[in-house]
């Protein structure tokens, strides 16, 4: 499995809807982060602060001048869900994930532990 390159398709793929903040977060960005919390609208993340109406892409998604990468402007603050993408390998494969490599896909298993090591430190402990 590769690093992560940047390519932006996760953040592309689920920012129009198919994202979800817990009500601790939107709680912590309407006091620490407003600037956040104004695209909050009746617990649904990533709403036009002027329409209401969810929009097509993530507002904290910046393209890279000149690349082909992207970057989060709130990547500390960002939802759990966010933090813990990707979960699964099959996840991977629907969203097109550049990370995985030909023997990823020949050998899921062995590639899901190896995803679960990289991603250790981004998800909660299991109990």
């Amino acid at each position: 499995m590769k690093e992560c390159n940047q390519c932006g398709k996760c953040c592309i793929n689920y920012s129009d809807g198919g994202l979800s903040a817990t009500a601790n977060e939107i709680d912590w960005w309407e006091t620490q982060r407003p600037e956040i919390a104004r695209y909050v609208n009746d617990g649904k993340i990533w709403m036009d602060p002027d329409t209401g109406q969810q929009l097509t892409i993530c507002p904290w998604l910046r393209k890279l001048p000149n690349e082909n990468k992207y970057s989060c402007d709130i990547y500390y603050d960002r939802p759990d869900e966010c933090k813990y993408y990707p979960v699964t390998i099959e996840q991977m494969i629907k969203d097109e994930c550049e990370m995985l490599e030909a023997h990823d896909l020949n050998k899921p298993r062995k590639a899901q532990k190896a995803l679960d090591k990289i991603m250790i430190d981004s998800r909660p402990a299991c109990e």
